[in-house]
């Protein structure tokens, strides 16, 4: 398990044994990733009345195998990327509800207008209704002041949706939030550092590519897992 902080600096050292090249853990799946993530935090979710919140899609499959194995509530925060102009999968930005982040040196870069930026918060955040909607099936959210949250992806990039979640987790008041997820690359984790109270990555690779090439099976989550998850991932509270 690595924190934010030395996870850059095992990384440096080139992981030279014997002559040999260390490798890096490839999970299974996202339930294997997230009882090996549990694993790493069973000693951290002392006090606090902590609770589990997930990242949709994929992070929700690992954030209700943390909290089944440490019998703990489970809930949903939806952050969303804000896409650059004819190219929705560059992020300039992300939101989460009452959060917006902006990556203004790409906004810069791209020459993104004012009018583009609006008009693409509004398209997410009909997003995020419609999926806090869908998710919770009438369910009220988990009260999160004076709480520890950790907030759980299946794997994070760049941290942009992941520093929405934070800040809307610390927006509602929670005691202390920590981010938890399988994988990520060192200079996120060190930017996330900046963010949470906490952040913890089992795997924190410098030739990270993407998520899905740390997992054998990587398949896309579909609405309905994440609903079955909700209703049944976590101890009720």
């Amino acid at each position: 398990m690595l924190s934010a902080f030395d996870a850059a600096e095992q990384d440096a050292r080139g992981a030279d044994l014997g002559g040999g090249i260390l490798t890096h853990m490839r999970f299974v799946d996202r339930t294997g990733a997230g009882e090996a993530l549990a694993e790493a935090l069973s000693g951290r979710v002392e006090g606090d009345d902590p609770v589990v919140l997930g990242i949709p899609r994929g992070g929700v499959v690992v954030a209700a195998a943390v909290a089944r194995a440490l019998e703990l509530p489970l809930d949903v925060v939806v952050p969303r990327k804000l896409g650059a102009p004819h190219n929705p999968e560059l992020g300039i930005g992300a939101i989460a509800p009452g959060v917006r982040v902006l990556d203004v040196r790409m906004v810069r870069a791209l020459g993104v207008s004012r009018a583009y930026i609006e008009e693409e918060v509004a398209r997410q955040e009909a997003e995020i209704a419609r999926r806090m909607q869908t998710y919770r099936v009438g369910r009220p959210p988990l009260e999160l002041e004076g709480r520890l949250v950790h907030i759980v992806d299946d794997g994070v990039a760049t941290g942009g949706t992941a520093i929405a979640a934070v800040r809307w987790a610390k927006a509602r008041n929670a005691q202390r939030v920590a981010l938890a997820v399988p994988v990520a690359p060192p200079q996120t984790l060190a930017a996330l550092s900046r963010e949470a109270d906490e952040v913890v990555a089992l795997e924190a690779p410098s030739g990270f590519g993407s998520v899905g090439e740390w997992y054998e099976r990587f398949d896309q989550t579909s609405d309905e897992e994440v609903i079955g998850l909700l209703a049944g991932g976590g101890t009720v509270g």
